[in-house]
């Protein structure tokens, strides 16, 4: 596979939703998130499947640029 700038940045995303879903686990698990318990389980939420989102994409487009 290829790594273009495009799977680049959509590998970025990943690694960087994939790092708050991470955070977010830990603050809940801690029992007094920074952001509060509602704002740290939205982040939670949207950041599990932005990872995965993300990632796909980054392979859809690697897959795409092979040559």
């Amino acid at each position: 596979m290829y790594l273009t700038p495009k799977s680049g940045l959509f590998l970025g995303g990943a690694c960087v939703s994939a790092i708050a879903a991470v955070g977010s686990v830990f603050e809940l698990s801690y029992g007094h998130p920074d952001f509060g318990v509602p704002v740290t389980a939205i982040i939670l939420a949207l950041s599990i499947p932005l990872t995965g989102l993300f990632f796909f994409a980054a392979v859809k487009d690697a897959r795409g640029n092979m040559k």
